[in-house]
Order: C-alpha cells, then sequence, then structure tokens
C-alpha cells in the first residue's frame, strides 16, 4: 500500500524537486495541494505526512494536523527555522534539497508515525487491562466478571465469538463454555475436545494456539468438514493459567477471511485471560512503552546524519542558557560554523562521500567541546555551537583553534590537498543588541555571513552594525 503525501508549497524550486522526487514512485502516493482551502479540506483524508513551507503550519490549529510534518525551508534559512519552532514542526529540511536527505526525512516521520501509533495502541490495551481489572474486583459474580471479559474483548476485536472455556482438573475429554459474548445467560455448554483439537494444543503446548486459516490448517484436517459450512476462518485460543495449572482457555474465532489477528492483539487476549499474571504484564507493558518513549525521545533530538543533536534540542538548550545567564549575570557565546564550499564535495565526490565528511567534520567539532557546551547540526553543512559561561575572548579562542585544525585534517575520501576550510560567526551575550536567544543566533548567522562574504576561512565577531 502505498503512502500518502500531502504536498503544499508555493516555492517552484521546492516543487520541481518534490514533483522529480515523486515521480513514478510506487511506494508514495502525493497529492500536490495548490491552496490553502484545498489543504484544510483534504487534511481530514488522514494524511501519512504532510510537506510544506513552515509558515503554512502557523495559521492552522495543531488538532488539525493529525500526521507527521516535513517542512522545506527554501527561503531565508534563519527565519525559516524560526518559523519551524514557531509552529513546533519536528521534520524539515534547508536548501539546497538533497534526494538522500528528504528520502531519510520521510522514511523517519513514517516510522515515527508508526511508533506512535504502536505507543498509543500499547497505551490503549494497558487501559483495557486496568479497566477490567476494576471490573472484575468491583463484582462478587464470577459469572459476570467473567462477562466482563468476553463482552470487553468482543468490543475491541473484530470476532465472531469470544467465550472462556473451563476444563475440570478431573475432566481430560470434555469442556464447558461457562461464558460467552453473546449471550450472559448461556453457561456450561459441554464440548467434546475431540472436535477441538486446537483446543487440545493449547492445553498440552500451554502456549495461545493461532490457526491464520481454519480451511487449510493442518492441525484441523480431520474437522475440517465440520467447520467448513459454518463459515470459520481464523481462531485464536489461550490457556489460562492459574497457579501452574491450565484450568481453561480464551476461544476466540471470526469468519471473515480478510481478517487476521494481529500480534498486538494476542498479547491483550492473553493479559487479559491470565488475570492472575496481570501485575507482570502491566509491569511488563509499562516498561515497553517507556523503553520506547525513551527511543522515541532519542529519536526527536538527534540529526541522523552526524549523530550530534538537532536544532530541536539546540533551541531548548538555549533557553535554559539565556534564562541562567540573565539571572547569575554570565557571559554566554555562540559559534555558527559553515564549511567552506562544501557544494563542491558533493560535485566532485558525490553525496554518500559528502554524507561521509559531514560526520567526520561532527566528530572533530565534536573533541572541541566541552560538557558543558550544546553542538547541533543548524542545517545542510552549518553547525551552531552554544559556549555556556564564555567570554567573547575565550569564544573568538575557540573559534580560531577550530577553524586551523579543520584546515590542518585530512578528511577521509576526498583527494585535494588543500582540505577544507571552514568560516565561523561569533556572537556573546550580554551585548548592548543582544538580548535574547534570536538575537544571539541572528548575531552569530551575520557574523558567519560576513567571514564568508570576506573571502571565507576566517573568524568573524559580531559587532553591531556590521
Amino acid at each position: 500500500m502505498k503512502n500518502k503525501i500531502l504536498v503544499y508549497d508555493k516555492n517552484k524550486e521546492t516543487l520541481e524537486f518534490l514533483r522529480r522526487f515523486f515521480r513514478r514512485r510506487d511506494d508514495y502516493s502525493a497529492t500536490f495541494i495548490k491552496d490553502k482551502k484545498t489543504l484544510l479540506k483534504t487534511l481530514k483524508k488522514d494524511p501519512n505526512v504532510i510537506v510544506s513551507s513552515p509558515d503554512v503550519f502557523e495559521k492552522i490549529k495543531p488538532e488539525d494536523i493529525k500526521c507527521p510534518v516535513i517542512a522545506m525551508v527554501s527561503g531565508n534559512i534563519t527565519i525559516g527555522i524560526h518559523s519551524v519552532m514557531k509552529s513546533d514542526i519536528e521534520h524539515y529540511l534547508v536548501r539546497p534539497f538533497y534526494k538522500e536527505d528528504f528520502e531519510y526525512k520521510l522514511k523517519t516521520a513514517l516510522r515515527k508515525k508508526g511508533l506512535l501509533e504502536n505507543i498509543y495502541g500499547e497505551k490503549k490495551d494497558l487501559e483495557t487491562v486496568l479497566e477490567l481489572i476494576y471490573l472484575i474486583s468491583s463484582t462478587l459474580d464470577p459469572k459476570e466478571a467473567l462477562y466482563f471479559v468476553v463482552s470487553k474483548i468482543a468490543e475491541i476485536i473484530n470476532v465472531t465469538r469470544c467465550s472462556i472455556v473451563s476444563i475440570p482438573f478431573e475432566e481430560k475429554r470434555h469442556a464447558y463454555v461457562i461464558s460467552t459474548f453473546e449471550d450472559p445467560k448461556i453457561a456450561n455448554i459441554k464440548l467434546d475436545l475431540k472436535k477441538y483439537p486446537e483446543i487440545r494444543k493449547a492445553l498440552s503446548s500451554r502456549k495461545p494456539v493461532v490457526i491464520r486459516d481454519a480451511l487449510k490448517d493442518p492441525l484441523l484436517k480431520k474437522i475440517r468438514h465440520h467447520i467448513a459450512p459454518i463459515g470459520i476462518r481464523s481462531i485464536v485460543v489461550i490457556p489460562i493459567i492459574f497457579r501452574n495449572e491450565v484450568i481453561g482457555t480464551l476461544f476466540l474465532r471470526t469468519s471473515k477471511s480478510s481478517y487476521i489477528f494481529t500480534e498486538r492483539e494476542i498479547r491483550l487476549c492473553s493479559a487479559i485471560a491470565n488475570s492472575s499474571a496481570n501485575s507482570l504484564y502491566n509491569a511488563f507493558l509499562h516498561e515497553k512503552i517507556e523503553t520506547e518513549k525513551s527511543q522515541f525521545e532519542k529519536l526527536a533530538i538527534t540529526d541522523y546524519l552526524t549523530g550530534l543533536h538537532n536544532i530541536r534540542y539546540f533551541y531548548h538548550r538555549i533557553d535554559e542558557e539565556i534564562s541562567r545567564a540573565q539571572r547569575y549575570k554570565l557571559h554566554l557565546s555562540c559559534l555558527m560554523i559553515d564549511i567552506d564550499h562544501f557544494k563542491k564535495v558533493n560535485d566532485n565526490y558525490g553525496h554518500r562521500a559528502g554524507d561521509i565528511v559531514l560526520g567526520e567534520f561532527a566528530q572533530l567539532l565534536k573533541k572541541h567541546t566541552r560538557k558543558s557546551d550544546v553542538l547541533a547540526r543548524y542545517g545542510g553543512e552549518e553547525f551552531i555551537m552554544l559556549l555556556p559561561q564564555t567570554s567573547i575572548e575565550a569564544a573568538v579562542s575557540k573559534a580560531e583553534t577550530i577553524k586551523n585544525f579543520i584546515k590542518k585534517h585530512r578528511f577521509r575520501g576526498i583527494k585535494d590537498k588543500n582540505g577544507l576550510t571552514v568560516s565561523i560567526g561569533i556572537s556573546s551575550f550580554p551585548a548592548r543588541t543582544i538580548k535574547n536567544k534570536e538575537d544571539i543566533i541572528t548575531a552569530a548567522d551575520n557574523a558567519l555571513y560576513k567571514a564568508k562574504a570576506d573571502g571565507r576561512n576566517r573568524t568573524v565577531l559580531y559587532n553591531s552594525p556590521l
């Protein structure tokens, strides 16, 4: 099934890049929207990902967007990044756009959507188990408690039959349906276990038995002539174990040939069936959710290519550091670092080599950071470094050290004897024109612009005006 991508952007170059990217793709189905009114209507069709310029989302309510967004920053990068942060957009790309970067962003966005759906599903399962525990504990009638179980399962899973089957300790040939969601009054229907090989297997293996297709599964070969006329397709049997003894099973089946029980549904039913193991299952489920949440949070603040923090994390930290610097009257400096003529690396050696250089460059920068420093990839070949409790003089010294070290370093895959150089813009807080995070970033960016305009391979300290 193709992933539905919604595209809205007025920049001609961006649109041309996106049209080329999605042309003849078997894995994506892109819809290009021409106006905001149509965009708002199309949002209701629940696309998998939205691709657009960042300013679009400043006037759209967050609740109207139920899927990941990729912002294409094609104009002024500083303004675009600010718009991205203001709209709380996680995924974005800045010009120049590369197919590989966009492909990765799409896959990351789709993976995030899948992770969130899984986490949401696991959360709902946990809530279901907790709700059932509460309902079961609120009644003294065991039949009512069992009916709570089967009716709840039938409510959340599309089954034609959901029953709890009791297996008496002294009885090996027969079982008894003691609760079914069709009618709470039905009880003690006797079953001949010879006609239920799936139940026998669940009892002997003490594990869930899953029949994907009852008409083809060899386990049901001898009774196929009995089940074919009544339209049984998929079956799940889950043993109910109490004090190490199998005392019954949870029995589910469906008549829809297209329906297949998912692993999550089977896990949920197992947790519900074995009420004595609910506490253990809940602990496991909670731990799993927390682990996935932790992995997701790490993914959300890490740049995939360099392993450095991304700009989202940087913006979060700069708020903290500005606040600390203001409160305690401390110095706070910022370096905006750009690899000179990086486009030539991609043009001469290919984007793969360019990616390797970016990764190696990032690791070199990390070697020149303290634990208190905040280093992030700003976009493309630009990096930004925040230096807490660092004076202007110390920031200039660090910038010069980085510039000289990079110039001497020989990068893998680059045959040019001259290697690479960097331009660095420097700003520092407090200053007459630097009052907040936007000021210190813009000042460093302007200083970087002057460094490049003056010939590159140099460091420039922001002075107002430049």
